[in-house]
């Protein structure tokens, strides 16, 4: 790759002198002005070391592995802090990602911690964070080990060397397998030469990943010999959980236990831990079908926003949407297969029984299942289902027990679900990273401004 298209973007580099306790510690050693106890009670990695049989060494790969969009850079930032503040160097390289937007996932997920630990004396310790995280940013996906040594080079003359590695974004699929390896394992000698561990996540594909997997799955897989220990974050319903894959030179399937805020990856206690967290926008996918109407005009919303998106689709559909496209296997919508009998009762009315209608009411529910709340546009009837085939999507809502949105085209009004029955609603934001927006083909002018009103509340200004 040439040099000259590389976008480098530092974050603060300041010399030795002003920074804090460059002395790496021990772990669990506290650092200064911290109330640590409260801080390491509520870091997940605390519970990982845990059911771990040992951490990561000098020189040693963890990789966190997930579908997009379900918290793989949270879960590094959460690293990355943890260490932090207990006065660890870290280094942040983001890979196709620009650095404002890994700088306010650590602003956000700070924010989140002192909060949730009533911290003392924020601003010092935020400051201290600061001191000992560097972000570099690229904006390909690719990470030879030369760009690695030539960092530890440019970072060395501050005085800086990193105890934490972390890569995030890298294309583990392009390149061979042998090559992929080469640079691998070139990583890790690095990181032991300088007494570091490596951190690197990495996308797998629905496809090719079953649901609660227990051995390392693609594209990973294939570099399992490499890897002392392998994370995989799997979404439960309202929270994430995090599957031990490999734990050193042993196969690792039992639970960890870990159950996760979908957003922010810190331990959920109880059902009233989630809390809203301001991430930016980026940090949100759309999950929709794409279709006319209301899917597309969430879908060109989310986009001009600055939000993801993942539309599901299957063979012979078009949609109009491709942004994130998303082809189902047959396999894969079978997961959403649930009889023609059971529909009609929970809906009251029946639907077209061509199979090209029950396929589309198959991949509704991958736009729910993962989603952590739903937003419809349409209309609220009289034996509390929605109109259409978008009422399928609420009432798969109702039954998984997302947060449930509608606003009714015809009392221009949001309705909430909630105790079994529908009641008004300020009109709410979106709070959950992956979020379900849907709704009927034929949108009002206000069942559009609604949308817009929707991301404009949850991410103006941001």
């Amino acid at each position: 790759m040439r040099a000259s298209a590389e976008v480098i973007q530092l974050d603060a580099v300041r010399p030795l002198h002003q920074r804090r306790d460059r002395t790496p510690r021990s772990r669990g050693q506290e650092a200064p002005s911290m109330q640590l106890d409260q801080v390491n009670e509520n870091s997940p990695l605390r519970i990982l070391e845990r059911c771990c049989q040992e951490g990561l060494g000098e020189g040693e790969l963890g990789v966190v592995m997930a579908r997009a969009g379900v918290g793989k850079t949270a879960f590094l930032v959460q690293i990355g802090l943890d260490h932090a503040l207990r006065g660890h160097s870290v280094l942040h390289v983001a890979l196709g990602q620009d650095l404002e937007h890994v700088r306010s996932w650590y602003d956000a997920l700070f924010e989140d911690l002192a909060d949730t630990t009533a911290l003392d004396d924020r601003d010092a310790v935020r400051a201290g964070v600061d001191t000992h995280r560097i972000i570099q940013a690229y904006s390909d996906a690719s990470f030879p080990h030369e760009r690695l040594d030539d960092l530890v080079a440019l970072y060395g003359q501050t005085g800086f060397k990193p105890d934490v590695i972390m890569v995030d974004g890298l294309d583990w699929e392009g390149g061979g397998v042998v090559e992929r390896a080469a640079e691998l394992g070139a990583l890790k000698q690095i990181a032991r030469r300088l007494g570091a561990v490596l951190w690197i996540a990495a996308q797998t594909h629905r496809d090719q990943t079953p649901a609660h997997p227990t051995l390392v799955p693609p594209p990973c897989a294939q570099y399992e010999a490499l890897i002392n220990l392998a994370i995989f974050l799997e979404p439960e319903g309202t929270h994430v959980e995090v599957r031990l894959l490999k734990d050193h030179l042993r196969d690792a399937t039992a639970e960890t236990h870990l159950q996760l805020h979908p957003d922010t990856m810190r331990l959920v206690r109880d059902e009233t831990a989630t809390g809203v967290v301001r991430l930016p926008a980026s940090a949100y996918t759309l999950l929709s079908g794409g279709a006319r109407g209301a899917e597309t005009i969430f879908g060109e919303t989310a986009e001009r926003f600055g939000a993801g998106e993942t539309t599901f689709s299957f063979a012979g559909r078009d949609t109009e949407r491709q942004r994130g496209l998303v082809e189902l296997t047959p396999t894969e919508l079978q997961r959403g297969a649930v009889s023609e009998a059971y529909i009609t009762a929970q809906l009251h009315r029946s639907f077209p029984e061509t199979p090209a209608f029950q396929t589309l009411l198959q991949s509704i529910w991958h736009q729910v299942a993962t989603a952590g709340e739903v937003f419809v546009v349409g209309e609220v009837l009289e034996d509390d289902t929605v109109k259409g085939g978008t009422g399928w999507g609420a009432e798969l809502a109702k039954h998984l027990r997302k947060r449930l949105f509608v606003f009714d085209q015809k009392r221009e009004q949001w309705l909430t679900w909630g105790d079994g029955t529908w009641a008004p609603v300020d009109p709410p934001c979106i709070e959950r990273t992956r979020f379900t927006g849907t709704g009927t083909r034929f949108l009002s002018d206000a069942g559009r401004q609604a949308i817009e009103d929707l991301f404009e509340r949850s991410f103006g200004n941001r």
